[in-house]
């Protein structure tokens, strides 16, 4: 796999997380990703971008474009610095918050990618990240 571009972007604010949205669209358009495709990876990046500020106290997103092979793919980092996730089955069986949402950013989030990883350690932060290939 290789990295064409990268760029990492702040997330401590709700005008940040409009910046990495419009990024990963921009970026999509860019390399001819379908609308639909744009449109859940947009919609991915939301979740996980507001997550990050919420519930994990800010951080970043790492955007990159990608190539793996005969395929295209746009990958995104999100890292905070919370407290961790104590109960990650839980979360990603969907509909369980800590705040007051309705409890679908992770598991809505994985379902909207191809790839979905998470890490995260209790007191240090949560790391997850997507793609999304064409």
């Amino acid at each position: 796999m290789n990295t064409l571009k990268s760029e990492t972007l702040p997330l401590q604010s709700d005008e940040d997380i409009l910046i990495v949205r419009q990024k990963v669209r921009d970026w999509m358009i860019n390399e001819k990703f379908g609308i639909v495709e744009q449109t859940k990876m947009v919609t991915a990046t939301s979740e996980l971008s507001r997550n990050a500020i919420i519930h994990g106290s800010g951080g970043t997103a790492q955007l990159e474009l990608l190539t793996d092979a005969n395929r295209l793919g746009i990958r995104a980092t999100f890292l905070d610095h919370g407290k961790g996730i104590a109960d990650l089955p839980k979360m990603m069986k969907g509909g369980y918050s800590t705040g007051e949402g309705l409890g679908l950013g992770l598991s809505g989030a994985k379902r909207l990618v191809d790839q979905f990883e998470i890490w995260f350690e209790p007191g240090k932060g949560t790391r997850v990240i997507i793609t999304r290939w064409k």
